[in-house]
């Protein structure tokens, strides 16, 4: 006859009945059994009483609903952490529905925060007060009510390091001025990337002489807060950012300065990912769409992302890589097999024919053996704040199988639960978190509540699955690699140490991290990191949810897809704050990005499919023999794959802007006039621009130039040749409507023929400026919320405006919280965005991120002729006053008559401070009639 402990070794841990156990160590284990079968047993006793309401609800978020409605419902759960943050009354979510104007009504008379919305993936992310979650579920457009979905970059910090005490933003905004200062001052030289020389990217440079001219390379991370630091430095250029998603963080910053290290002639772009996953996938399409990015890269994991098939954020990189974009990605920190570094787990379900809980459900049997063990053992050394996932082998929304995801310590107590209903309509997902400073003897179990058996797949993301001190046995499987670094024409990047190794142990008691090769190239015996992590991915559906092998979604069905794919340097030195030096695959990617764009830039219009032939053909093998799961197909080369492509050199000469002289000697273009253009061409280029000419044409009515072509003979690197067209305009052209000139600048090159338009203004302006005034009530603005605040400026018999000028009105200003005399009151203005919309739908940006801490924007003006940029105040300025430059030209708001609706929305993009708009005014001359 079994003992109890015996017996609670075959439920929940090592089977091996012929052993007994002592008396104190059966008693334990009796107490264990009982707390585990009444604890979860208590929370499927919530499961099994849910209405179809509270079915599409979070489970976590029921249980906190539950609690705080009735402390008796989770008086069995004594240790029970939900993972919910609740501030005020509210609480973070991810509302998974048919996105519309009357659920986001509902929304915010309900009390929500809207922080983000995405129409395109139904998501609508907001602050939710907990009263409004089971009427937010209610509603039929409702699909799901989540626990906001979680991220991570993939930046490696020492895990043993004291976390940092938060800075205030203030604290920030004085840290980031006081390096900009010093930047200034010091132009010590650059900072660059021990990954240039160890990718022989300088040498790339040096001999072949492709720098990335021509391309446009674009990366996504959580912010850009030093951006202007770095630019003071020396370390980066102008950067084309996402309007209103700068997000918050440098860790984008770094990512930039690699790039620009390798590839310093390539255009830069920006957009953060941190504003839910939907967010995410939207900026991904908008750097492809709307910012014309040819290769994306960035270092983000969420953890919703589904291993076995491509999510939302998956489909959007499927989405650019249609366009003809690259894609690079981080693969990871979360380990390898190999290494023993990891705490992944994936496999069929094995039913233990154990039950744990009071009402259904088989334990998973994790033991390979004829033993069984159905609890998997956290390493104690791992174990703080580790998001822990399950997923199956079920489609993304059309889940009809239940598993839920428990975590228990030593003693049998439920630390941590996820038990969604899974009945046809929801996501195969169930996610914990362990404690936030870690535990001891922590363990999982995955039960199958109901259902058929499915491919499962475990994985604590950071932490490690390691034998227990109480005998648990853990097991570990390749794979960890998930989400849309694993779309099949991404490119999943691991990391090698470029120069000094990691300088902490990522568990007590590991091996030595490996070091680089600097100031030598990668070779063959060059080291992936410890803690890179590895593959493959197996992956069951398409994107659109058809299964690859119907009828088979276990382990021998589905599609095996190589991951990662290649490997790039890390450990390398930025000149941002904190990423001195930068460790991780969040590192990685960048390098071989740019390392992409120096494919790009000397070979145009190459097919991607040959730049992927490249990039893995003559990567140097590393680790083991031939591809392999932790290091994909070796390291990247630069010279190595140029070599391969036949790389070289490009000219690439484009047209700038003109300058205009009216034949009749005036100041302005009239009807009838005859102007003489002088239109400057300059190679920006690798190489001379030979053969050079200009053809200018005009699709605007009736307008003749001559001649219609000029040659601009043979043009050296970054010189500038100009040469002179007339341009008659007809007498019958209206007054106000601009001529349009396109400039075809054709060279011999294969970034041949450019294109570039520019726009003519025509009549006198008038002297006469006409105000129009937002009239309404005051308008709050959401606080940290990419939603925003806007109000609608109507515009009325003007026509066509030859100025416009923007302000920000007030009576009084002052510097007052909650004044109600001026433009806009807001505490800390650095938070603030602002953006102009014309009738036609141009944007532009006003304002952003500058006042730092001041209150207030009063009898402010925004003009295109001021001398000052608003990004010169600083706090002690305020209240803010005064005539400014707009951060983007409002002359390119004119282009259209501007009659109609004028938008002007304000977006607070950082968290704790509120205000208001209150009054804003366009102020628009028109032209004069003849």
């Amino acid at each position: 006859m079994l003992t109890a402990a015996a017996c609670l070794l075959a439920v929940v841990g090592l089977a091996s009945p012929a052993v007994a156990a002592p008396p104190d160590e059966d008693s334990k284990a009796s107490q264990a059994m009982e707390n585990a079968a009444r604890q979860i047993g208590a929370l499927q006793d919530l499961k099994k009483a849910a209405t179809s309401t509270e079915a599409k609800v979070d489970s976590k978020l029921l249980v906190e609903l539950k609690a705080r409605s009735n402390r008796a419902a989770t008086a069995a759960l004594p240790r029970l952490q939900n993972g919910v943050e609740v501030s005020g009354n509210k609480t973070l979510v991810d509302i998974r529905a048919t996105v519309s104007d009357d659920l986001l009504k509902a929304l915010t008379t309900s009390g929500a925060t809207l922080k983000s919305v995405s129409t395109r993936y139904g998501t609508v992310r907001a602050e939710l007060p907990l009263s409004a979650i089971a009427r937010t579920a209610a509603r039929a457009d409702v699909r799901k009510v989540e626990v906001a979905d979680g991220a991570m970059t993939a930046r490696q910090l020492n895990p043993d390091a004291k976390p940092a005490a938060p800075e205030s933003k203030e604290a920030k905004r004085a840290r980031i001025e006081k390096n900009t200062r010093a930047a200034l001052a010091d132009r010590a030289g650059p900072v660059n990337s021990a990954g240039d020389r160890t990718h022989n990217a300088d040498s790339v440079r040096r001999d072949i002489g492709v720098t990335g001219v021509g391309v446009k390379i674009c990366a996504l991370s959580d912010g850009i807060d030093s951006l202007g630091t770095s630019q003071a430095a020396g370390e980066l250029p102008a950067v084309d950012v996402l309007p209103t998603q700068a997000g918050a963080g440098d860790e984008g910053t770094a990512m930039l300065e690699i790039i620009h290290d390798v590839a310093p002639t390539a255009e830069l772009g920006f957009a953060t990912a941190f504003n839910g996953d939907a967010s995410f996938a939207d900026n991904i399409r908008a750097l492809r769409f709307e910012l014309d990015c040819d290769i994306i890269v960035d270092d983000i994991i969420y953890f919703k992302e589904a291993p076995f098939q491509d999510w939302i954020i998956a489909q959007a990189v499927n989405d650019v890589i249609a366009d003809g974009a690259l894609y690079f990605s981080s693969a990871g920190n979360e380990g390898n097999v190999v290494d023993g570094t990891a705490g992944h787990w994936e496999g069929d379900y094995v039913n233990s024919g154990q039950v744990i809980g009071k009402f259904a459900g088989y334990a998973h049997d994790f033991d390979p053996s004829a033993n069984t063990q159905v609890l998997q053992p956290i390493s104690d050394a791992s174990s703080a704040g580790v998001p822990v996932l399950l997923n199956w082998s079920d489609p993304i929304g059309r889940s009809g199988n239940d598993y839920d995801l428990y975590m228990l310590d030593a003693a049998g107590n439920v630390l941590a639960a996820s038990q969604d209903y899974q009945t046809g309509t929801q996501d195969a997902y169930e996610r914990v978190n362990t404690p936030v400073f870690g535990g001891t003897g922590l363990r999982l179990a995955v039960v199958k509540f109901a259902g058929a058996d499915r491919y499962l797949s475990l994985t604590a993301l950071r932490g490690r699955f390691s034998d227990s001190a109480d005998g648990l046995k853990a097991f570990n499987t390749p794979g960890v690699t998930f989400g849309h670094s694993a779309a099949r024409g991404a490119y999943s990047v691991a990391a090698a140490p470029a120069d000094e190794p990691l300088p902490f142990d990522l568990e007590p008691g590991d091996p030595p991290n490996p070091s680089g090769p600097y100031p030598d190239a990668f070779n063959e015996d060059s080291a992936v990191e410890r803690f890179t992590s590895d593959g493959p991915r197996r992956v069951f559906y398409e994107a659109d949810g058809t299964p690859i092998t119907p009828g088979n979604v276990s382990s021998t069905g589905g599609e095996v897809r190589q991951k990662p794919d290649i490997t790039a340097a890390d450990g390398v030195m930025t000149s941002v704050d904190g990423f001195d030096p930068f460790f991780g695959t969040s590192a990685a990617a960048p390098h071989a990005a740019a390392i992409a764009g120096l494919v790009l830039s000397g070979n145009p219009g190459i097919d991607p499919a040959e730049v992927r032939e490249a990039l893995t053909s003559t990567a140097i093998d590393i680790v083991e023999e031939g591809v392999d799961g932790r290091s994909g197909h070796g390291v990247v080369l630069a010279d190595r794959v140029l070599d391969y492509t036949g790389a070289s050199p490009q000219p690439l000469a484009q047209a700038r802007g003109p300058k205009i002289r009216p034949s009749d000697g005036g100041q302005y273009i009239d009807p009838g006039d005859t102007v003489a253009v002088e239109l400057p061409v300059t190679n920006v280029g690798d190489a001379t621009a030979v053969s050079t000419s200009v053809v200018l044409t005009s699709p605007t009515p009736g307008v003749t130039i001559t001649p219609r072509s000029r040659s601009y003979g043979t043009l050296e690197k970054g010189e500038t040749a100009v040469r002179s067209f007339e341009v008659r305009v007809p007498t019958s052209h209206p007054v106000g409507v601009p001529v349009v000139l396109n400039a075809r600048v054709t060279f011999a090159g294969a970034f041949s023929p450019n294109t570039t338009t520019f726009s003519l203004e025509v009549g006198r302006p008038s002297d006469v400026t006409v105000d129009f005034a937002y009239t309404g009530a005051p308008v709050a603005i959401p606080d940290a919320s990419t939603v925003g605040a806007s109000v609608q400026i109507p515009v009325s018999g003007v026509g066509r405006a030859s100025k416009l000028t923007f302000s920000i009105d007030g009576t009084t200003c002052s510097t007052a919280i909650g004044a109600t005399t001026v433009g806009i009151d807001h505490t800390y203005v650095g938070d603030l965005v602002g953006v102009l919309t014309a009738p036609s739908g141009a944007t532009a940006q006003v304002f952003g991120g500058a006042g730092a801490g001041g209150n207030n924007l009063c009898q402010v003006v925004f003009d295109d002729a001021a001398e000052a940029p608003f990004s010169s105040v600083g706090s002690g300025d305020a209240p803010f006053t005064g005539t400014y430059r707009p951060i983007d030209p409002f002359a390119g708001l004119r282009g259209e008559a501007v009659d109609g609706a004028w938008t002007f929305s304000a977006f607070d993009v950082a968290r704790a401070d509120t205000g208001s708009i209150r009054a804003v005014s366009l102020h628009i001359n028109g032209y004069v009639t003849p």
